[in-house]
C-alpha cells in the first residue's frame, strides 16, 4: 500500500479505529459552511474559484503520486523476477479508473441537463456533489491506509494518519463548498449534510475494509477514479474562471490555493517525521 508500517505491538480494536477515522473523515464539515456566506463581488467570486482550483490541482497530484508507489514497486519486482502480470494489471486499473472517473461526471451532467435546464445555481450544486464524490473516493483510500496501519499494531502511525487526514479534509470541505459559494447562493444545511456524507463517510468504510483486508488493486483503482473525477471538475471550474476575465486575480488565487493545500500536507509530513 502507500504507507510503510513502522510499528508493531497491540492493535487498536476495530471500533476504536473507526471512531478515530470518523473524526478524520467528518472534519470536512468544518469547511462546508463556507458556502453559506452569501453573495459576493465578482472579484471575490473569482478568487474563491481560483483558490479551489489550486487546492484541487494539488489533490490530483497527490492522488497520482500515491498511485505511482505501488506501480513502481510492481515494476521493480517485474524487472527483477520477470513477472509482469501484477504491473500490467495495476497499470490497466489506473488507466480504466481515470477514464471512468472522467466519464462518470460527464454522463451525469448530460443526463441532468436532459431532464431540465441547467441554470447557473443548479450547475453549481451538481458540481459540488461531483467534487464530493471524487473526494469521497480519495478518502476511501485514506481509510484503507488507516485500517491497515491500525490492524498491524502501528498505533502511533495510525494516529499521525488520522490527524493529518483530518486537517486535510478541512480544505476539502472548502473545495466542495466553492462552486455554490461562487454563484452567491445560500445552500440549505440539508444539502451540506448530504455533501459531507458523500465526501467524508467513505473514510469509515475504507477503514473497516482496510482493517480486515489489504488490496493494492482496489487502492489503485479507487484513487484513479478519484483523480479522473477531479480532472473533470478542474476543467469545469477553469471555464468559470475564464468568464470572469480577471487573469491576475485568477493566477494569484490558483497559486495561493495550491500553496495552502501543500502547507496542510507538509504539516502532515512533518508530524510523521
Amino acid at each position: 500500500m502507500m504507507y510503510a508500517i513502522v510499528e508493531g505491538g497491540d492493535r487498536m480494536t476495530v471500533w476504536q479505529t473507526v471512531a478515530l477515522a470518523a473524526l478524520a473523515g467528518f472534519t470536512i464539515y468544518l469547511g462546508l459552511p463556507f458556502a453559506r456566506l452569501g453573495p459576493r463581488t465578482q472579484t471575490i467570486q473569482n478568487l474563491l474559484n481560483a483558490l479551489a482550483i489550486g487546492m484541487l490541482l494539488f489533490l490530483v497530484l497527490d492522488i497520482l503520486a500515491k498511485t505511482q508507489e505501488p506501480l513502481v514497486e510492481a515494476l521493480g519486482a517485474a524487472r527483477m523476477f520477470g513477472q509482469w502480470r501484477e504491473f500490467g494489471s495495476l497499470a490497466c486499473l489506473l488507466v480504466v479508473g481515470l477514464i471512468l472517473g472522467v466519464a462518470g461526471p460527464v454522463t451525469y451532467r448530460r443526463t441532468a441537463a436532459g431532464r431540465r435546464p441547467s441554470a447557473g445555481v443548479s450547475r453549481a450544486y451538481q458540481l459540488a456533489l461531483i467534487i464530493a464524490t471524487g473526494l469521497g473516493l480519495h478518502n476511501f483510500c485514506e481509510g484503507l491506509a488507516i485500517g491497515q496501519a491500525a490492524s498491524s499494531g502501528a498505533i502511533g502511525f495510525t494516529t499521525i494518519l488520522i490527524v493529518g487526514f483530518g486537517f486535510h479534509n478541512i480544505t476539502e470541505g472548502f473545495v466542495v463548498a466553492a462552486p455554490v459559494a461562487v454563484v452567491g447562493d445560500v445552500p440549505p444545511w440539508s444539502f451540506l449534510g448530504i455533501a459531507g456524507l458523500i465526501g467524508g463517510s467513505p473514510t469509515l468504510l475504507g477503514t473497516l475494509i482496510g482493517y480486515r483486508i489489504t488490496s493494492t488493486p482496489a487502492f489503485v483503482f479507487f484513487l484513479a477514479l478519484a483523480a479522473g473525477a477531479l480532472f473533470y471538475v478542474i476543467g469545469e471550474m477553469l471555464a468559470v474562471t475564464q468568464r470572469f476575465e480577471q487573469r491576475f486575480v485568477s493566477a494569484w488565487g490558483l497559486m495561493i490555493g495550491f500553496l495552502l493545500a501543500y502547507a496542510f500536507d507538509l504539516l502532515h509530513t512533518i508530524a510523521g517525521a
